[in-house]
């Protein structure tokens, strides 16, 4: 029986989860109703310069970023760029979270580690997102982002952050236009007051050589220490306004989408297929892809199919009481696997909060540090790269463009 007495504040939780679930999840009908119950108590209770062109980069990387060819729909072309990184509008009830610093992100402690395939908090995040606003003229994001690497040479290794906010304003009526707006208060920096000695000790030089991943294998770029301006772009081709796995997609694509999450699975298991594994598992994949939905002007019902896909996924690891680099709490969702980088090998993870519907972030955290990254004093558990959404919403005018911006 259903607890119906309401609570002032925050919601009650227990509530939200059950009202979630599915009567096929209900403890009372499953085998081993004690250990459900526990289960579900554990998880309640707690470019035109090298440094713009590896911004673009290393934020497609780490936040699943497809690029739309200027010269054609099926090319791969830097000049436009459909950015799927992670946005929403913040909660107004919660109070204002500082970032935390990328020096290591401690996750939950001993015990909070839940390995569930996710259903009660990404249904209840399901359900939170198909009372979102329905539509309008431009889809408007506001992603706050930061990219740490290693520079120097000759023993002076440090390690250097990158930060920046992006503006991003997707038009979907006939005759808008899509812009982007990268790079606003964007700075490169050493990361610690200990990387700061070690670049006075090399010199304080204002180009920062550090190691990139390439066709080959691995080269070097430069880094241009302190600010720059901001750059602006056009990220649609036509009435081609996001990509979905391999496809440059127009806003009626996306408003024809099913929202019954076995056909919407179905979908891109297709996509999957044409993309030729793109190179990862295939629960990988279809967690980016429906990860990426959730952040685009697509139906509330499809946002809330999106997360039942990314619920029912074999090998997803949910991960209760984490917090995002904003210092939100969420649930976290890892990807299956880890993934090779300069500096070292990575794990993915989403953090979404279950009680308004919102993916608030992803981030990328070292697991096993390289030679290199160890040297510069990046430990295991060290969050490497994010992208953070402090808005999602829609808008009825286009955003502004600062008179300083590059195009």
């Amino acid at each position: 029986m259903k607890n119906t007495r309401k609570r002032s504040g925050r919601p009650d939780v227990m509530q939200v989860l059950a009202d979630a679930r599915p009567d096929a999840l209900d403890p009372s009908r499953l085998v081993d109703p004690v250990r459900q119950r526990e289960d579900l108590a554990r998880i309640v209770a707690g470019a035109t310069d090298d440094r713009a062109a590896h911004d673009l980069a290393s934020r497609r990387r780490g936040s699943g970023f497809r690029l739309l060819g200027a010269a054609g729909l099926a090319a791969v072309a830097a000049s436009v760029v459909a950015v799927t990184t992670l946005h929403w509008q913040a909660p107004a009830e919660r109070p204002a979270a500082q970032p935390r610093s990328s020096a290591g992100t401690k996750g939950a402690g001993a015990g909070a580690d839940v390995r569930v395939d996710g259903h009660f908090e990404l249904l209840s995040a399901a359900r939170k997102a198909e009372t979102s606003a329905a539509e309008g003229t431009y889809w408007q994001t506001t992603t706050r982002s930061e990219h740490v690497d290693v520079g120097g040479e000759n023993g002076q290794l440090f390690a250097v952050r990158s930060t920046s906010t992006d503006e991003w304003s997707v038009g979907v009526r006939p005759a808008t236009r899509s812009l982007m707006v990268s790079g606003l208060n964007s700075v490169t920096e050493p990361r610690t007051a200990a990387d700061e000695a070690r670049w006075h000790a090399a010199g304080s030089p204002g180009t920062v050589r550090v190691e990139v991943a390439n066709t080959s294998g691995t080269g070097m770029m430069g880094y241009t220490m302190g600010t720059r301006r901001p750059m602006v772009m056009r990220t649609n081709i036509d009435d081609r306004i996001h990509a979905v796995g391999p496809r440059n997609v127009t806003y009626q694509d996306l408003r024809e989408l099913s929202a019954i999450s076995g056909e919407l699975r179905q979908y891109l298991e297709r996509l999957h297929a044409e993309d030729n594994g793109a190179g990862t598992g295939d629960s990988a994949w279809m967690l980016r892809q429906a990860a990426d939905l959730v952040t685009m002007p697509v139906k509330p019902a499809v946002r809330a199919a999106a997360y039942r896909v990314m619920a029912d996924l074999p090998g997803v690891r949910v991960v209760a009481r984490v917090t995002d680099p904003l210092g939100r709490q969420g649930v976290g969702v890892e990807f299956p696997g880890t993934f090779r980088t300069p500096l070292g090998s990575t794990r993915q993870q989403l953090v979404v909060d279950p009680f308004t519907g919102a993916l608030l972030s992803e981030e990328a955290v070292l697991v096993e540090p390289s030679a290199r990254a160890e040297a510069a004093g990046l430990d295991a558990g060290t969050t490497v790269n994010y992208a953070a959404t402090t808005r999602m919403s829609w808008g009825e005018r286009q955003i502004t463009v600062p008179e300083n911006a590059r195009s």
